[in-house]
């Protein structure tokens, strides 16, 4: 079902006519140019484009870290520019898990810390927040790197601790960004392995932005992203 806007209200994820310009001294630079996507619940999707295509300005803008130049983000049929700030924090939180590049751990704190921090935002009980956050970094291999710093993890794991820490509040949708950008080849691929199987287990909607073709044919289908525009959207065989 769609409306007026022609987008999906069934759709978990959906963007209509997405631009972003971003204002450089006296001249525009526009980075998106009129993006749609949808995102079905429990869908897997990659995003592919080189660097610059405008890939992680899009994932800011679905996420409501950043607001569209013109064009609509819904989230659950709700656009994201009718929330307020402290609405869209909520939604954040609760719903979206975040999975970047460059990790974003918080040095201070350890791997068990690190992935309670959302749950403890969110005003989960410390208990619970603390059990989810062991079994967690149980899943994806980190049990015996509860109390290690981000400085004393591994690139790849200090991605699984991210990866853990984004499902913490059990998100509808996770958001990975450039997940494999910092890692070699095998530690990549062991990271998508995990992205994947998690995405199987728990039913959670993925959407991965990557500009490695191999990363994007872990996806059943795939949009690209070239000067702000999707140019072909094609299932992966």
């Amino acid at each position: 079902m769609s409306d007026r806007s022609g987008h999906n209200n069934s759709a978990l994820l959906a963007a209509s006519n997405l631009h972003k310009t971003y204002r450089l001294g006296r001249r525009d630079l526009p980075v998106l140019r009129g993006v749609d996507l949808e995102l079905e619940h429990g869908s897997f999707l990659a995003l592919r484009g080189a660097s610059g295509a405008g890939k992680s300005t899009l994932l800011h803008l679905l996420a409501g870290l950043d607001t569209p130049t013109a064009g609509e983000v819904y989230f659950n049929g709700t656009s994201l520019a009718r929330l307020s700030e402290r609405q869209l924090a909520i939604l954040r939180n609760r719903k979206i898990g975040f999975v970047f590049q460059a990790y974003h751990l918080l040095p201070e704190l350890d791997a068990l810390e690190n992935v309670c921090a959302p749950a403890r935002i969110g005003r989960m009980p410390a208990k619970e927040a603390e059990e989810r956050a062991r079994a967690l970094l149980k899943r994806v291999g980190l049990g015996d790197r509860l109390d290690h710093r981000p400085s004393e993890l591994s690139g790849g794991e200090q991605q699984r601790v991210a990866i853990a820490r984004a499902l913490i509040n059990d998100p509808e949708l996770i958001l990975a960004d450039e997940p494999t950008g910092n890692l070699d080849s095998a530690t990549g691929r062991e990271i998508i392995d995990l992205l994947c199987e998690l995405h199987a287990e728990r039913k959670t909607a993925l959407l991965i932005a990557t500009h490695d073709a191999s990363v994007a044919s872990r996806a059943p289908r795939a949009l690209i992203l070239a000067d702000g525009r999707i140019v072909s959207a094609d299932p992966i065989s």
